[in-house]
């Protein structure tokens, strides 16, 4: 039996990373080594930042939260485009996780993502695009399941607002993290959905466009507060 001090969490946790160092595949790899981990902070612009961390979906309703934290600069304290920024994180591998959002149609078709996190249409079918990259008025009642109240008029027009794609316009800056990827590749291969180092590669190119791969969010988390991005939890 080893006499090393090393508890038993950090060596499970330096099992987790090498396990995905191992699941990135070679062209990742040398992306990862040839991009500063932190560049990403560089595109979220203004003196008012702030970063919100989810790892859950909240049927959009935390995506509600940065279009009110930007939309209210704009209106209340007279900040134009520019002058405000957010950051958003997608993490997370449970039925109920953010990661998904970071993915294009084809992902959300093929893996059957929609069913996965429970996200129905209003006839009660499975989305199979990403409802939440260029969402439309008739999304609208996820946003009262995500908030818990009964439907009302201002979520019609604050759906396609608090798309992905618009908040990416309006100064909003998406990262994903590597680690919680690599997990997440290999919890759809446990569910038969294929070859896991297939499926990681597959993932990877199909990111929505904007959306950058962090090592580990946790730290991002950290270099962003550093940086002066405020933090506000969802």
């Amino acid at each position: 039996m080893s006499n090393s001090p090393t508890p038993r969490r950090a060596f499970l946790g330096g099992a987790i990373a090498a396990a995905g160092v191992a699941a990135l595949p070679s062209c990742a790899r040398a992306a990862r080594d040839q991009m500063p981990a932190d560049a990403w902070m560089d595109e979220v612009p203004g003196e008012n930042r702030c970063l919100f961390d989810f790892n859950q979906h909240k049927n959009g309703a935390t995506l509600l939260h940065i279009l009110n934290y930007l939309n209210t600069y704009s209106t209340a304290y007279d900040k134009s485009a520019g002058e405000v920024g957010a950051a958003a994180t997608l993490y997370g591998i449970n039925p109920g996780s953010s990661i998904a959002l970071g993915f294009d149609d084809e992902i959300w078709e093929k893996y059957e993502l929609g069913a996965y996190h429970q996200l129905l249409d209003a006839d009660g079918r499975a989305y199979t695009r990403n409802v939440f990259w260029q969402p439309e008025s008739s999304d609208a009642h996820l946003l009262a399941l995500g908030t818990g109240i009964e439907p009302i008029a201002p979520f019609l027009g604050a759906m396609p607002a608090l798309g992905i794609q618009s908040l990416q316009g309006m100064g909003t800056k998406f990262i994903m993290c590597n680690n919680a990827l690599n997990a997440w590749s290999f919890e759809l291969a446990s569910r038969g959905k294929g070859n896991q180092e297939e499926i990681n590669a597959e993932l990877r190119n199909h990111l929505l466009p904007g959306v950058s791969i962090v090592p580990a969010m946790v730290i991002a988390i950290e270099l962003a507060q550093e940086a002066g991005i405020r933090y506000n939890k969802q």
